[in-house]
């Protein structure tokens, strides 16, 4: 019995909002171990369940709007203060991530999306406890939102969505550098500037004018020499022969650090204190 009950009790449930496009995205029920998942047969349908059982995650349907979506995730929240969301839409606007991260929307993803980065996304929404108030909005308008971050890496890892998001419109490889250079940024700042102290917060903006889009951000640290030489790294003849070496300094594992991100963006540049940065990136 007690471990019938141990099974039960790690069980984990997904509520699908449908009638849900499995196929079409290239993913299916069984893609999270030790998940109970259920589709209901609309949003009304949806709501009605979330008032009856507990679920976990909630994922709305592909084929609705994301103002639809995000009214619907922001209902289910009222009803399940602890549900973790991900939404679904065939476009996201600035209005659209804003309201996500006001309403603190788990992660928000555009069609067309990748398999993996779905399943990914729906799984660490899953095994993520400590998310809520991670990201707090203080100031929001399509082309300039100002946010302030508490140093727990699953906040940066959705930061990081929302801002590719916001960033859909680039090309593809445009836009992984750049995602890529913010990301790095973000750990740093948290890592080395607040220690991943979940007390501490760092400053993120993120502005869009005609010709760029400049991220800016303040970790809580004593700062440090962009000019001094960097910590191990990746060569591009070995790029894994930076690992053990960072390890061994106490740095996280994969930290591409300063070198890679002055290769990724336009501009880069440092205050005089080096605890605030900024990353632009030119528009044609």
């Amino acid at each position: 019995m007690h471990t019938v009950y141990s099974l039960l009790s790690k069980l984990r449930h997904i509520l699908f909002v449908g009638p849900f496009p499995w196929e079409e995205l290239k993913i299916s029920a069984t893609d999270w171990p030790n998940c109970q998942v259920s589709e209901a047969a609309g949003e009304a349908a949806a709501l009605r369940l979330l008032r009856t059982r507990a679920f976990d995650v909630l994922v709305t349907n592909p084929a609705t709007t994301a103002r639809k979506d995000l009214s619907v995730a922001h209902e289910a929240r009222v009803l399940q203060p602890g549900l973790r969301t991900v939404v679904l839409a065939p476009a996201l606007t600035p209005e659209d991530i804003i309201t996500a991260l006001r309403d603190e929307v788990y992660a928000s993803l555009s069609l067309p999306v990748e398999p993996h980065e779905l399943q990914t996304a729906i799984g660490d929404a899953l095994n993520e406890k400590e998310w809520e108030n991670g990201i707090d909005v203080l100031s929001a308008v399509p082309h300039w939102i100002s946010l302030r971050v508490a140093c727990r890496r699953v906040n940066a890892e959705r930061l990081t969505r929302f801002m590719s998001e916001l960033a859909g419109d680039l090309e593809e490889s445009e836009r992984f550098n750049l995602i890529t250079a913010f990301r790095e940024i973000l750990l740093n700042a948290m890592e080395h500037g607040a220690g991943f102290d979940e007390e501490k917060v760092v400053d993120v903006s993120a502005v869009r004018t005609d010709r760029a889009i400049v991220y800016y951000f303040k970790d809580p640290g004593p700062g440090f020499d962009p000019a001094a030489p960097p910590k191990a790294v990746a060569t591009p003849d070995d790029p894994m022969s930076h690992m053990l070496e960072r390890e061994e300094q106490g740095v996280r594992p994969g930290g591409f650090g300063l070198l890679l991100t002055r290769k990724l963006v336009d501009e880069i540049h440092y205050n005089e204190a080096g605890n605030e940065v900024i990353l632009v990136k030119h528009l044609d």
